[in-house]
Parts: C-alpha cells; sequence; structure tokens
C-alpha cells in the first residue's frame, strides 16, 4: 500500500466528508500474517456481521475453513458448490422440508438467474479485511467497501460518475450480501470500465447494519481515480457544503 495514497484520502476524507466512518478494504493472498486468521465454527457465521468488528479497527484473515456460510463460501470464492435445491431456498421452498427466502417468485426464475452468475474462485489463500486507517505498508488493497449512511452514499455515487459519460459508472446488482461487497467490485476492478457497486439490500444480511446503511464498494483501480478527482469535483461547491452540514449532524 502506497502511505502517501492511504493519507491523502484520509484528509480529503476529513475534509468533505466529516470524518465518517471509514472504509474497510480487502485482498487476497497467500501470505500468512496480515491479520488475525478467523476460526472456523461449526455453526452459522455471517461475514456481514464479522465485519461489524473490522469496522471498529480489527483486522481479519479469512481461509476456506473460516467461513460459516455456505453462501459466503461461494461468494469469496472459496466453494464453487451451490447448496441443493437452492432455486427452492431462494423462492418458495419446499414443504415440510425447506423454508423458503421468497427473494424470487419461483424456482425456475432462480434457475434461470444463474446462468447470469460468474464462476468465481478465489485467486490465493487468503481474503483479508482492514479498515482504511489500519492498512500497513505491506498490504494490497484491492477493494475499497463504505459502509455509508444515506448523505454519504449520494457523495460516494456522484464522484464514482464525476469522470465517466455513460450514466451507469455504479450499479446495485441483486445478490448476496457478501457478493455484493466482495465478488462483484472484484471482478469489476477486472473489467476494461470499472464501476462502484451499491450494495446490502439483502434482506437477510441488513439486520447487522444500521437502517439507514447501504455499501459502496469499489475495486481500487477505480478508487484511485476518485481520491484524485475529490479536489474538482462538486465536493467543493456551496451545493455539497449543504450535504456536508448534514453528514455532521447523524450520530454514528
Amino acid at each position: 500500500m502506497d502511505m502517501k495514497i492511504k493519507e491523502k484520502f484520509g484528509v480529503l476524507w476529513n475534509k468533505y466528508f466529516n470524518s465518517a466512518e471509514l472504509p474497510v478494504a480487502f485482498y487476497y493472498t497467500d501470505e500468512e500474517g496480515h491479520a488475525d486468521l478467523v476460526k472456523p465454527t461449526s455453526g452459522h457465521r455471517c461475514v456481514i456481521g464479522d465485519l461489524l468488528k473490522v469496522r471498529k479497527g480489527n483486522s481479519f484473515c479469512y481461509d476456506a475453513s473460516s467461513v460459516g456460510c455456505f453462501g459466503g463460501k461461494r461468494y469469496l470464492g472459496f466453494s464453487q458448490t451451490i447448496m441443493p435445491d437452492f432455486e427452492y431456498f431462494l423462492s418458495c421452498g419446499i414443504p415440510d422440508k425447506l423454508d423458503g427466502e421468497r427473494y424470487k417468485k419461483s424456482p425456475e426464475l432462480v434457475k434461470e438467474g444463474m446462468k447470469y452468475a460468474q464462476a468465481f474462485k478465489a485467486p490465493a489463500r487468503f481474503i483479508v479485511f482492514k479498515r482504511w486507517d489500519k492498512l500497513e505498508k505491506s498490504d494490497n488493497p484491492e477493494v475499497v467497501i463504505f459502509f455509508a449512511q444515506l448523505d454519504v452514499l449520494a457523495g460516494l455515487f456522484t464522484l464514482a460518475n464525476f469522470d465517466e459519460a455513460e450514466p451507469n459508472g455504479v450499479f446495485a446488482p441483486f445478490s448476496a450480501g457478501c457478493g455484493s461487497i466482495v465478488q462483484y467490485p472484484y471482478f469489476e476492478g477486472k473489467s476494461q470500465r470499472p464501476r462502484g457497486v451499491i450494495g446490502l439490500f439483502d434482506v437477510s444480511a441488513r439486520p447487522f447494519v444500521a437502517k439507514d446503511v447501504l455499501t459502496f464498494s469499489v475495486p481500487m483501480n477505480k478508487f484511485l481515480r476518485m481520491i484524485d478527482n475529490m479536489e474538482g469535483s462538486f465536493l467543493i461547491t456551496g451545493s455539497w457544503k449543504k450535504i456536508q452540514k448534514r453528514i455532521s449532524s447523524v450520530e454514528r
């Protein structure tokens, strides 16, 4: 991690976003020792729930055995297996056998939607999550994740579109919570035109965040452009200053 970039963003974030909650960054690595390895669990544990501690300054590292959620393993790239009867789990369920989440109208619609899913295999043994201020020179962040209340989200959305002619510099895919903050933005970092990803619409994951919070995740190559654009953008205008005052009044 370039410490000058880390410091530059910190200064600008405080200047224009009134020290709102710092983002979390993640990256994949085969090296041990970048953060505490999360111990395996026999029960269910949500990655979004674990990230509450990362947001408070704890750094975590996961391998395939650390993730206590079937979907989490898949969306972090540690498994390519889909749970049995997934099309029923996401839709109507199976009477006396499986409760359905009813996020899709029918099993057939789930199957059709799965055709759009990209295969994702973790590129390394570990995934490391650290809050921005905890990043060190030895870290190599690939994606930055903001847990943002709505005025902050509006600012990030507008900044992400600042140097884009096409209107969809940010998108909001239907996805599990961990898919929207890991898999989708990771893929964007490999694309010719990386975009920001708004997420955490997942009803199952929302209890782990405040009611007015969504995520904005962006690959590092796009995020560096956003940092460079901050000083010359709408953030220096009176229009933003009105919103900025409101950000400072929000309890976090």
